[in-house]
């Protein structure tokens, strides 16, 4: 697979983070599971990781912007280009001894996102996309599954313990849908879920809550994979939105229509 150079550099910082999360991810498996000493631990693992992948990517484009979960925004010279950042998709996952996580970078030229990166160290997969040129799953082509009917599709979504509103909403549309899909599934890491979706092993997922660091790395796989990324009411602009629905584009467009009788 032929890779850009910019790839390469945004390849290279999710990999040095993820030897740092996984020398972390040992340690974790031995602490006692309290709120305070594991999560303030996750909290450091995170922030690490984090400072690697904004320490390479800086070296190596020094006049990009950047927009991390942990440290948010800061202005670069350049105007057009802007770093994307989760250090650390699937904390609680990663507080649980749970090896389902990932480090998740994008990189925004003007309003679009043009190249991706999501990797999981523990299961050494690493999901890349370059716009107009391909999504790939450890160096192999993705495309979305071709399933058109609910019925056959196994569907992924994350329920937030956030915000009691939005949670029964969540609550409900798995209630409803349940019926007409062959499964439904909760991986904790909206990276993976969407890496997962361009890879064909989900057909179908929807989300609400996200921010652009949970977004914008998998929207481009998807539709690099073929596939469709839209928000509960159909536009395009999903990455400010916080909500995905996504699926090839006969799955993906029922399960809009499901969900808007919900609204």
């Amino acid at each position: 697979m032929a890779q850009s150079a910019l790839l390469t550099i945004m390849i290279n910082a999710a990999r040095k983070a993820g030897r740092s999360l996984t020398r972390d991810f040992g340690e974790v498996e031995n602490l006692q599971v309290s709120r305070k000493g594991p999560a303030d631990f996750v909290s450091n693992a995170d922030m690490r990781a984090e400072q690697i992948v904004y320490e390479e990517l800086k070296k190596a484009r020094p006049t990009y912007s950047f927009l991390m979960e942990e440290s948010g925004e800061e202005k670069g010279e350049d105007g057009q280009h802007r770093w994307i950042i989760d250090p650390l998709d699937g904390t609680t996952n990663f507080l649980h001894s749970i090896p389902l996580f990932c480090t998740a970078i994008a990189l925004e030229r003007g309003d679009e996102i043009v190249a991706s990166v999501i990797y999981n160290p523990i299961t050494e997969e690493f999901f890349t996309a370059e716009r107009g040129r391909g999504a790939f799953g450890n160096n192999r082509r993705m495309r979305v599954a071709g399933r058109r009917h609910l019925a056959d599709c196994v569907g992924v979504t994350g329920i937030k313990n956030t915000e009691p509103a939005r949670d029964a909403k969540d609550i409900r549309s798995v209630a409803h849908l349940n019926a007409m899909m062959s499964g439904i599934r909760r991986t904790g890491s909206a990276s993976i879920d969407m890496a997962w979706l361009a890879a064909g092993r989900f057909d179908v997922m929807w989300e609400t809550g996200l921010q652009p660091w949970d977004i914008a790395p998998g929207l481009l796989m998807i539709k690099e994979a073929g596939g469709i990324v839209t928000d509960y009411r159909g536009r395009l602009d999903t990455v400010r939105s916080g909500e995905v629905v996504a699926g090839n584009e006969y799955a993906q467009a029922a399960l809009l229509k499901e969900l808007k009788t919900l609204a």
